[in-house]
Formats: structure tokens, sequence, C-alpha cells
């Protein structure tokens, strides 16, 4: 009986996907270093018939298959199959961007795919003298620990990775995707003439000032929104230290709206431990 009715709302998935002309697809926006729910939008009761493919530079590779993780992937110790077929990949990275596909099958008959694609924002970190030449900020470090101090220039480069099937013209165009650094009170740093802004791509927005002794827990927050809609960003805080001198990032929870199911609602936050 139970396999009947699955076989019905299987039949009444495939109807409606057919009638729409759609089988279901999702944008998903994440923070690198978090964890993220992508939805199986076509869950059947159980999960014993789901298959999970991840597609990358053109190649499929199966991550789940009935119902089981597959151990012989990249990365599948930080994979879990949801009780509502959701894949949760935890620790994101920006490899982890892509084309994800929930496939279902009742009795052999094959439903509609569900389809996640995961794009992934990440801030890297660098730092000059404020009296080098503009030149210098080509050559100065990129790490994730850049020695800095009050007086020295810093720059925040925050970039949407999307995948490989995807371009950013076509997200901000179709999707009206923008990325803007805005401060704690959420007003647009573009506004104040103390910050450089540059967006040398659809997907890349940096961030350049000189920092001040009253930096002091200031905070310089990164987002994507997607028609006006906060998705995710990542919130950085300047603190000064006599104990350390370098740039020490520290990475909490994620910042995806909180009206999404698809993460939780805190902030990605970064501390910038900073010599005195």
């Amino acid at each position: 009986m139970a396999d009947q009715c699955d076989l019905c709302l299987l039949g009444l998935i495939v109807l409606s996907s057919l009638l729409s002309g759609s089988s279901g697809e999702d944008d998903v926006f994440i923070s690198s270093g978090e964890n993220v729910r992508l939805p199986c939008n076509n869950a059947l009761s159980d999960c014993k018939s789901t298959t999970w493919n991840y597609n990358k530079h053109s190649a499929a590779v199966e991550l789940i298959a009935g119902g089981m993780k597959k151990k012989d992937t990249e990365r599948h110790e930080s994979l879990s199959l949801g009780s509502d077929c959701s894949l949760n990949i935890n620790n994101v990275t920006i490899e982890d961007r892509g084309s994800y596909i929930c496939r279902q099958y009742v009795n052999g008959l094959q439903g509609p795919d569900a389809r996640v694609y995961l794009h992934v924002l990440h801030v890297s970190p660098s730092s000059s003298s404020s009296s080098s030449s503009s030149s210098s900020s080509s050559s100065s470090s990129s790490s994730s620990q850049t020695e800095i101090s009050p007086g020295r220039s810093v720059t925040l480069s925050c970039q949407l990775y999307v995948y490989d099937g995807s371009s950013c013209d076509d997200l901000v165009y179709y999707e009206d995707v923008n990325l803007l650094w805005v401060n704690q009170a959420g007003v647009d740093l573009q506004t104040d003439s103390r910050y450089q802004i540059s967006a040398p791509d659809p997907c890349i927005i940096s961030l350049t000032t000189t920092l001040l002794n009253e930096d002091h827990n200031r905070e310089w927050r990164c987002e994507v929104t997607q028609r006006n809609k906060l998705k995710t960003s990542v919130t950085y805080t300047v603190q000064y230290s006599v104990d350390s001198s370098t740039l020490i990032p520290v990475s909490s929870s994620n910042s995806q709206k909180k009206s999404s199911p698809t993460t939780s609602a805190a902030p990605t936050q970064v501390m910038f431990q900073i010599f005195a």
C-alpha cells in the first residue's frame, strides 16, 4: 500500500512538472566555512530511492545512491542525508560550488530532478603600508594571516564563487544578484569617502581603507542580495591587541536570511587581531 501511495505521489509530481515545464531549481548562497542544507523538493515518504549527483567541470559525481552515502567520493565525511532527503554539507569550501541534482525512483519510475545551484561567498584579506605606492597592493600578501597595524592599508576582497556552468553576468542580469560592503548599521560603504570600493567583476567587490586607532571593534560586512533580499554575508570585526601582530580569522556561523531553510541565521564573523 505504501509503495502504491508513493507511486501515485510520484505520478502527480511528474504530471505537475510536465504542466509547469520545470522540475524545480534553486539558487543557494552560503559563506565558506559554514554548513548548508540543499533541499530535495520532490522528496517522498522515505529516502531509500534517493540519489544525489554533483556536477563540476562537466563531470557528474554520485554522492548519494539508494539513500546511502558513497564513501569513495571526495570530502565524503562532510556529507550527510537529511530525514527529508536533503543533502547536508558541513564546512563548505569554494570547491563545493556547483550544480547538485536530487533524483528519486519508485518501482523503477524516475521522478523529475530537483536541481540546486550552490554559490559560495568568500573574503580574502591583504595589507600594505599606507606610504607605499599604489602598485604595492598587487604584491601584498593575500594570506589568511596578514601582518597589519594602525596606519597600514587593508584590502578585503569579497568574491562570490558560482558553479562552473553559470556566469556572474547571468546572475546579475537575470537573478538581480548584487554584492556590497556595509557598516554595522547596514549603510553602504560606497557612500563613505574613507573607503575605496571597487568591483572589477560582477561577482567581486573589494574594500580598501587605512586603519585608524578608533577602528577597534569596528565591523564591515560583505553581503549578497538577490532581488533586494539578503542571502548570505561575512562580517569582519577589527580588534586591537598588544599580544598579537597578525590578522587571525576566526569563523563562526552563517548569515543566510532568516526565512531561508538552507542555513542557520547568525552571521559569519571573522575577527582581526592587530598589533597596536
